[in-house]
Formats: structure tokens, C-alpha cells, sequence
């Protein structure tokens, strides 16, 4: 039997592709990634500029694109940005939603202001964006598929950042209850939950204390060794939403560098 290649392996030649926080980091790659499978993109983000320069490189890789911005912590704005992206693409199969961002402190210190940050920053969007997509995959009669990155903090203890992984807890939730209440009409949602990644804007906020992230993950227990990227993120996030993803539904994919199974005692272990 002979072998045929196939480029387009993950069925996404020509799949309309939304991917909120697309203009910076894990976005930034995933919409990247969509473009090279042969996706249409539209790459919606909080600052515009940047939105429109992720267009601007996909468009130089010589695929589909457009950019929107928009504030996902605004009901309105978020269901905006779906519509458009729908009219834009003529249709929706394919919403990558990466948005989130952490308020830190103890739990004495987690004001109700805090908790409705958090909680806006990083769930409520997510129940607004999938709604309307899934309404929109429903109506196309085509079904569709929803990546949304959850977070390791909704699966450990999340010290001094409590809100944000309760928050990120539900986002796993959520990703189990719509595949229950959208299976039916061929939409699969799923999430993936990383551990702290190498993304600018982590980069940017341990700089001034000159933190060096990769030599603390080096030195941790973390089975890989090595900080994670946000293309360790986009890959799974992508491929959720893939053909290769298709039996998949409901689940969280953890993407730690091995951290969630990492021995604790291991150094002592090694010793006898």
C-alpha cells in the first residue's frame, strides 16, 4: 500500500477562525498556527495595533485575515466581536479564546472588587464568547470547535491568587457543560490548562526584579526542564480544534512540562 501525503492533516484548509487575545503571546501563536494550516483568521485583541500587526504577518505568509479590537470584559464587546468576526469570515468553525489575566494577593487581601475583576477577566467572557459562537455554529447547521485556556491554578491550590483559579476552575467547568448542551450539534469545546509560560508579558512583569524564568525552571521539579513558550500552548489549543481533535470533547488538556506528575520527593529517590 502506497502512503499519500496530506497537507492538510488537521482539516483546516479554509476553516473561519476567531482567536480572542490574538495579537500578543499564546494568541499571537495560535493564530500564527491556524494561518499556516490554511486557516482564515481573524485576530481580535485589546490593543488593536496589535491585532492588525498578527494580520499584517499572516497576510505576508499569504493567508486570510483581518483584525478587530475590543474589550472581552464588556458583554457587548465581546458578543461584538463574534458577530463581526462572523460577517467578516462569513461564518464561524473555529474559536480559539486565550484571555485571562491574575490579580495577586492573600485571601484577606481579595477584595469583592478583586473577585469581580477576576471573574470578568477571566470567566464571565468566556460563557458571552461561547454562546454566541455556538449560536452561530448552530445556525450554519455545521457545528464547530471552542479552545479556551484554563490554568494548572484551577486544578492546584492557587495561593495568593485565589480568584483567578476558582476562575479558571469554571472555565474547565464550562468547557464540560457546553460540550454536554452543544455536543449534539457538532461542537466540541475544550480547554487546555498550562503552568507558567514564557509569554512577553510574564517576561515584562518579572523584569524589574530580574527574576531569571528560565533558570528557575531549570532548577525545578519539573520533569522537562525548561520553561514552557506559548507555541507549547498554541499547538494543543490548535489541535483541539483540528480533525486530529475530533473525537475529543469536553476535556482539559494539561501542558505543565510534567509538573502535575512530578515526583516531589524525587531528589531523595535519586539517592538510593
Amino acid at each position: 500500500m502506497s502512503a499519500r501525503m496530506d497537507a492538510n492533516i488537521l482539516g483546516l484548509q479554509g476553516k473561519r477562525s476567531l482567536v480572542l487575545g490574538g495579537g500578543y503571546g499564546i494568541g499571537r501563536s495560535s493564530a500564527l498556527i491556524l494561518a499556516r494550516a490554511g486557516a482564515s483568521v481573524v485576530a481580535a485583541d485589546l490593543d488593536g495595533d496589535r491585532a492588525n500587526a498578527v494580520a499584517i504577518e499572516i497576510a505576508d505568509l499569504g493567508g486570510e485575515s483581518a483584525a478587530l479590537q475590543g474589550d472581552v470584559t464588556d458583554r457587548t464587546q465581546a458578543e461584538g466581536m463574534v458577530h463581526q468576526a462572523a460577517a467578516i469570515l462569513g461564518g464561524l468553525d473555529v474559536v480559539i479564546n486565550m484571555i485571562g489575566f491574575a490579580a495577586w494577593g492573600s485571601l484577606f487581601e481579595l477584595g469583592d472588587d478583586v473577585w469581580e475583576i477576576d471573574l470578568a477577566r477571566n470567566l464571565r467572557h468566556h460563557v458571552w464568547v461561547g454562546c454566541t459562537a455556538a449560536r452561530h455554529m448552530i445556525d450554519q447547521g455545521t457545528g464547530g470547535a471552542i479552545a479556551m485556556v484554563a490554568s494548572v491554578s484551577g486544578i492546584y491550590g492557587a495561593p495568593r491568587h485565589a480568584a483567578y483559579g476558582a476562575a479558571k476552575a469554571g472555565v474547565m467547568s464550562l468547557a464540560r457543560t457546553m460540550t454536554n448542551e452543544w455536543g449534539r450539534h457538532g461542537i466540541r469545546v475544550n480547554a487546555v490548562a498550562p503552568d507558567m509560560i514564557a509569554t512577553p508579558r510574564l517576561r515584562e512583569t518579572m523584569a524589574p526584579s530580574g527574576h531569571d524564568f528560565e533558570a528557575a525552571a531549570q532548577a525545578s521539579a519539573m520533569p522537562l526542564g525548561r520553561a514552557g513558550q506559548p507555541e507549547d500552548i498554541a499547538g494543543p489549543l490548535v489541535f483541539l480544534c483540528s480533525d486530529l481533535g475530533s473525537f475529543v470533547a469536553g476535556q482539559t488538556i494539561i501542558a505543565d512540562g510534567g509538573t502535575h506528575v512530578a515526583f516531589p520527593h524525587f531528589g531523595i529517590a535519586s539517592s538510593m
